[in-house]
């Protein structure tokens, strides 16, 4: 049951905050379907994963796989929604990126997107393409695409070069107080 709940929470996240936020229906109540899919794919996973010899790298391939899709599947309802193309920007990169920092904070781990990898700046490249490339009427599927390859190519740059974006780095001097001072 955790498995699967982590793998919901993961799935649904994202997108349930970006509803919320726009003032829409949350989709998975009106589409139940995308919960037994979590659960399912979550199953997939939890049989398949011990036999993969390399899983936590093709966890994070396919991680990438769903942060393409999911950054532009926000910023195209955000946008069929009425908004700007500034908000289907914030859409599309809470939706690809907030389920997996439910997931980390609830499996106790640093969040993703809080780390060095370049994460959210290629959810937020796939959803620019897409917000950029929408208004050119362009045949269907071709924005969206552009939106999920340009993402896709982003991060795996990153994955595959082991790039990160600078750090923030504390003023050299300053006296930062423990954790221990910090509960006092």
């Amino acid at each position: 049951m955790g498995f699967a709940l982590v793998a919901t929470v993961t799935g649904i996240g994202g997108g349930t905050l970006r509803d919320l936020l726009i003032g829409r229906d949350v989709f998975w109540t009106l589409q139940p379907n995308y919960v037994g899919l979590c659960v399912a794919i979550a199953l997939m996973v939890y049989f398949l994963a011990p036999h993969i010899e390399y899983r936590f790298r093709a966890l994070l391939w396919a991680d990438a796989a769903g942060l393409s899709l999911f950054c532009v599947l926000g910023a195209r309802v955000a946008i069929e929604a009425g908004f700007s193309g500034t908000i289907a920007l914030v859409m599309g990169l809470l939706t690809a990126t907030f389920g997996g920092l439910i997931r980390d904070v609830l499996c106790n781990e640093i969040p993703l997107i809080l780390r060095n990898e370049i994460y959210a700046t290629a959810a937020l490249a796939g959803a620019l393409v897409y917000v950029l490339l929408d208004p050119l009427s362009l045949p269907y599927p071709i924005a969206e695409l552009g939106g999920m390859c340009a993402c896709f190519i982003v991060r795996a740059f990153g994955l595959s070069r082991g790039l990160s974006l600078p750090s923030y780095r504390a003023r050299v001097g300053r006296d930062y107080p423990s954790d221990d001072e910090l509960d006092n």
